[in-house]
């Protein structure tokens, strides 16, 4: 392709064009441009994915084609399967809350779900809770705590990873707590944690505090309870045998 052209398909934005061109089968003038012009919509789709999906930060690339449903996930009654990977929680603004043992799987289906949301074109964030109230302090102390809450302005989905696994400080708590009750009824949460609602006064040192997060959380959730022990335990001892 000629640089006059290229630089016209430049100032028009039409970033695949000028590479996939020459890959198109040539039938009619119509035919031609119609194919060629879906060809750069579906590569602008697939980059626009994974650009989320890099924004995301999971941890790791599990989804949900590798999920292993088993009788140990106790849905709500509001909710199954199909309706969670629907992903209409996001639309409504509710929350999905998975709670058990740790190795149990819940790590695996939330970002499954993150990343299925991406491929939906939603923003989604991923973060080990102890490490977003490392950042929240520390964005107090530099005086950039607003535009740190900023960053969540377009954020559709927040994945919360690991609640109740290493305790926090009171201005951890509290500013935890202020993030997630701004988001109240504005995003969607999905939290895993290995301490039922009832245990988490051994996180959050506050009581009332405590109980007005938990109240928020739980207002418009789905909650997903996990029984048994670790299945990367029970796996990795299987294969020993």
């Amino acid at each position: 392709m000629s640089d006059p052209i290229r630089s016209m398909c430049k100032s028009l934005r039409l970033a695949y064009v000028a590479e996939i061109y020459e890959t198109i089968p040539f039938e009619s003038p119509s035919q031609y441009l119609e194919a060629i012009f879906n060809e750069e919509f579906s590569l602008r789709e697939k980059a626009k994915v994974q650009r989320l999906i890099k924004n995301a930060k999971f941890l790791d690339a599990k989804n949900l084609s590798n999920y292993e449903w088993n009788e140990r996930i106790r849905f709500p009654a509001q909710i199954d399967k199909e309706a969670l990977m629907s992903l209409d929680f996001i639309k409504q603004q509710q929350n999905v809350v998975l709670i058990g043992s740790p190795g149990t799987g819940k790590t695996h289906l939330a970002t499954g779900l993150g990343r299925k949301a991406c491929e939906m074109g939603h923003e989604v964030r991923f973060f080990r809770v102890s490490h977003l109230i490392e950042q929240l302090e520390q964005a107090l102390k530099q005086d950039k705590l607003p535009s740190f809450r900023k960053k969540f302005e377009k954020v559709d989905l927040i994945i919360l990873d690991e609640m109740g696994y290493l305790p926090f400080s009171k201005e951890g708590s509290e500013l935890l707590f202020q993030l997630i009750a701004e988001w109240y009824e504005q995003k969607s949460l999905i939290i895993t944690s290995n301490l039922e609602f009832s245990q988490w006064n051994r996180i959050f040192i506050d009581s009332r505090l405590t109980a007005a997060l938990v109240d928020r959380l739980i207002h418009h959730a789905h909650v997903l309870t996990y029984s048994g022990g670790s299945y990367r335990l029970s796996n990795a001892l299987s294969k020993a045998k």
